[in-house]
């Protein structure tokens, strides 16, 4: 009795609760008559196409700042390196210049500009947050919710020749939501994509197990993701970090730049944020711009807060199992209710009611740093 609590206790309760909450849902959604193949399906693929977007909050934990709700600025790189390597593919298809059209080249110019606008941006940040130490928190909330504003200027402000981007007859601005059914769309993670248009050699990218679709080449973006993050925090500047985020008065007294390290584990939250975000839109098969991303933020946090990090440690299983947890019953909550309640709003409602309210919970979670 006494070992089960001492692990009830390190699991958390309320964790435990949002799990079996998860489960009955599961259950729920089988027993009223749910294809297993297609439910199982959607989460494993919700919970991979936001599991790199959570995993760049680690960085962020580990150096000291805390929570990254700046985390829409790697968001946002990551938007406009996918608008442009469309915009770019587009244009060179049309010269008929480096095999342009070609998905793979379009996802790599995408994660290669995002991931370079989202470095830039990451270490301008990383300033800012070291210029107001204990107000990390605050400020980054400011930064990520005034960065989506000042993109939908720039959305406003682009004038493209894709038509997958740019407002017909207008000339200017471009879509709310762009489609990438023409780009790279499900190339990771959609086995009728990938059938229909790969070589043979690439089929295993994602295939059918008894009705259950599995991503396999999501899996291994996520697990090369998280295996870099790990390799970071094993090597001598990971450690530094670690050390500075935990400890900044005795890590500074050790000789070891304070200020670097913070700005080393924002550039590389930013950054992840960028890659994450890109990864998303692949799985979803749309571009969201504008205000889209406006809770990204917020949602990230809750997944890995709920996972069981804190604001001053967390780890990569705080990411596979909040983001589990989050994205799970957000799959599986809104077709029950749409079966049991039949009202034509009321499950938007409730999805909205679902995650602002875990968000909120896990947010209630990160007061003095520790974890539930």
């Amino acid at each position: 009795m006494k070992k089960l609590k001492t692990m009830l206790d390190k699991f958390g309760l309320p964790r435990l609760i949002i799990g079996l909450f998860f489960i009955v849902l599961l259950v729920t959604s089988l027993a009223i008559g749910f294809d297993p193949g297609v439910l199982f399906s959607d989460v494993l693929r919700r919970v991979l196409m936001f599991s790199i977007l959570v995993l760049a909050m680690i960085p962020g934990v580990q150096s000291g700042i805390g929570m990254n709700f700046g985390i829409s600025l790697g968001i946002s790189a990551g938007l406009l390196g996918a608008v442009l390597a469309m915009e770019v593919s587009y244009l060179s298809s049309w010269t008929e210049k480096l095999g342009a059209g070609n998905p793979w080249l379009t996802l790599l110019l995408a994660l290669a500009i995002g991931i370079t606008l989202a470095a830039i941006l990451g270490f301008v940040y990383g300033l800012l947050l070291n210029r107001v130490k204990g107000s990390e928190m605050t400020v980054s909330t400011y930064v990520g919710f005034s960065v989506i504003a000042f993109m939908n200027i720039v959305w406003l402000s682009l004038t493209f020749q894709n038509g997958e981007l740019s407002w017909p007859l207008q000339g200017k601005g471009l879509r709310n939501t762009a489609s990438l059914a023409g780009s790279f769309g499900g190339i990771l993670s959609e086995p009728a994509v990938i059938q229909n248009t790969q070589p043979a050699g690439l089929k295993w990218i994602a295939f059918n197990v008894g009705g259950v679709s599995i991503p396999l080449g999501l899996i291994l973006v996520f697990i090369l993701c998280a295996f870099i993050i790990w390799l970071f925090l094993q090597s001598k500047a990971g450690i530094a970090m670690s050390a500075g985020g935990e400890n900044p008065t005795f890590t500074l007294a050790s000789g070891i730049n304070v200020d670097r390290t913070r700005i080393l584990g924002t550039v590389i939250s930013t950054v992840f944020g960028a890659v994450g975000i890109i990864m998303y839109a692949q799985t979803y098969g749309f571009l969201q711009l504008y205000n889209a991303p406006l809770m990204m933020g917020f949602a990230s946090v809750a997944a890995i807060l709920i996972g069981g990090a804190s604001v001053n440690r967390a780890a990569i299983p705080h990411v596979i199992i909040g983001t589990l947890l989050f994205q799970g019953i957000l799959v599986t909550a809104l077709p029950v209710v749409n079966v049991v309640i039949e009202i034509g709003t009321l499950p938007e409602v409730l999805r909205i009611i679902i995650s602002n309210g875990i968000i909120l919970y896990a947010l209630s979670k990160a007061k003095g740093g520790s974890s539930s």
